[in-house]
C-alpha cells in the first residue's frame, strides 16, 4: 500500500482508506461481525486512514472503529470523523459553540479517545464557509485540546475553494470520481498549492462504478440509492453521484473495455482516481472483507494508459458532465 504525506499533519497516510458510512447505516443491513471484518481487513491490507461521521448509523460506525482499535492495540491508524449533520435543519445558526463542542464530545465518547485526530464540518450549509467565527471557534477547540486538526466535507467545488482560504485548514473532502470530474479544473491545483490534504468519497459513484448494478437492481429501503435518488434525504449529488440511474449504466457499459485484465471495475475507477496527484486519500466504503481487501489492491494496479485516459474523459463528456458538472 503506497502512502501520501497528509498536508501538514504529522501523518502519511495509504493513499486507500476506509470509509465506514455503510457500516454505520443507509446502506442496508450489515451486521456488526461483518462491519468489524471489514475494518479488520483494511488494517490488515495497510490501510492507515479511516473517515467516519457521528451521524453514521447514529454513531454506530465511531464505535465499532472503537471496538476494532481496542481489539488490534498498537499503532493507531488516522481518524477522521465529521460533525454538523445532527442537526433538526441544516441552517448557519446552528453552528454555534455549545453545539459544535456537544457534537465533538459526543465522538470522543464514541470513538474513546480525548482529541479527535482531524474533525471535518459535515457538509454544511454554503453561507458557512463565510463565517470566520465558526472557524475561530475551531481553532479554540484545537487549542484546547479536543481536536488536533480540522477540515471540511463539501458538497460543491466552490464551497471546497472558499475553504482553502481558512490558513489552519488541513483538508477538504469532496466527491470526486469518474463521474464527478469538475474537482480536477481548479479546485486540485488550488489545494496542492496551499498544501491542503484532499480526501475522495463517493469513488465508485455508491457502488455505480463497481459494474455490478443492472437495470433491475434492487435496493433495501433503508439504503440511500433507493430513498435518496433525487435528494430527499440529503444531497442528490451522495447517490449515483447525481447522475441518472440508467444514464450511469450506459456510461458503465462504455467503460468495461477499458478495465486491465486481472482487476475489477472497481479497482480500475479507484485506480484513474490515484492518477491524480493532488489527491491524497480515497475512502471507498465496504461492508465487509472481501470488499475491503479488494479496495485496498488498487493501490497495486500499474498506471492507466494515457489513450485509457483519453477516452474516460469523452465518456464523461459524451453523457456525464451535462448532467453534474456545473451543479456541483
Amino acid at each position: 500500500m503506497k502512502s501520501r504525506q497528509f498536508s501538514r499533519t504529522p501523518w502519511s497516510v495509504s493513499e486507500i482508506g476506509f470509509g465506514a458510512w455503510a457500516i454505520g447505516g443507509s446502506w442496508g443491513d450489515v451486521s456488526e461481525a461483518d462491519a468489524k471484518g471489514a475494518v479488520h481487513a483494511a488494517l490488515d491490507a495497510g490501510m492507515t486512514f479511516i473517515d467516519t461521521a457521528d451521524v453514521y448509523g447514529d454513531g454506530r460506525s465511531e464505535r465499532i472503529i472503537r471496538d476494532v482499535l481496542k481489539d488490534r492495540g498498537g499503532t493507531r491508524p488516522m481518524v477522521a470523523t465529521k460533525a454538523g449533520r445532527r442537526l433538526p435543519s441544516q441552517v448557519v445558526e446552528g453552528y454555534t459553540k455549545e453545539n459544535l463542542e456537544g457534537w465533538i464530545d459526543r465522538s470522543l465518547t464514541n470513538l474513546g479517545v480525548e482529541t479527535l485526530d482531524l474533525l471535518q464540518l459535515h457538509c454544511p450549509p454554503t453561507d458557512v464557509y463565510y463565517r470566520p467565527d465558526i472557524f475561530d471557534m475551531l481553532e479554540d477547540l484545537v487549542a484546547r485540546g479536543k481536536i488536533r486538526f480540522y477540515g471540511v466535507s463539501v458538497e460543491k467545488v466552490e464551497e471546497g475553494l472558499k475553504a482553502l482560504e481558512y490558513p489552519n485548514l488541513v483538508s477538504v473532502q469532496v466527491i470526486y470520481n469518474i463521474f464527478r470530474q469538475r474537482p480536477a479544473d481548479l479546485f486540485f491545483a488550488q489545494a496542492k498549492a496551499k498544501n491542503v490534504a484532499t480526501i475522495i468519497r463517493v469513488p465508485l459513484s455508491s457502488g455505480m462504478l463497481s459494474g455490478k448494478m443492472k437495470p433491475d437492481s434492487q435496493f433495501a429501503k433503508d439504503d440511500h440509492r433507493a430513498f435518496n435518488r433525487h435528494g430527499e434525504a440529503f444531497d442528490m449529488g451522495e447517490t449515483f453521484s447525481g447522475v441518472p440511474y440508467e444514464i450511469g449504466l450506459e456510461a458503465v457499459e462504455r467503460l468495461r473495455p477499458l478495465v486491465p485484465g486481472g482487476a475489477t471495475m472497481a479497482q480500475f475507477a479507484l485506480r484513474w482516481i490515484l492518477m491524480q496527484d493532488a489527491v491524497t486519500v480515497i475512502i471507498p466504503g465496504a461492508k465487509n472483507k472481501q470488499q475491503a481487501e479488494d479496495n485496498a489492491a488498487s493501490s497495486n494496479l500499474a498506471p492507466l494508459p494515457a489513450d485509457g485516459m483519453s477516452e474516460v474523459r469523452k465518456i464523461y463528456e459524451d453523457l456525464i458532465k451535462v448532467h453534474v458538472h456545473q451543479r456541483w
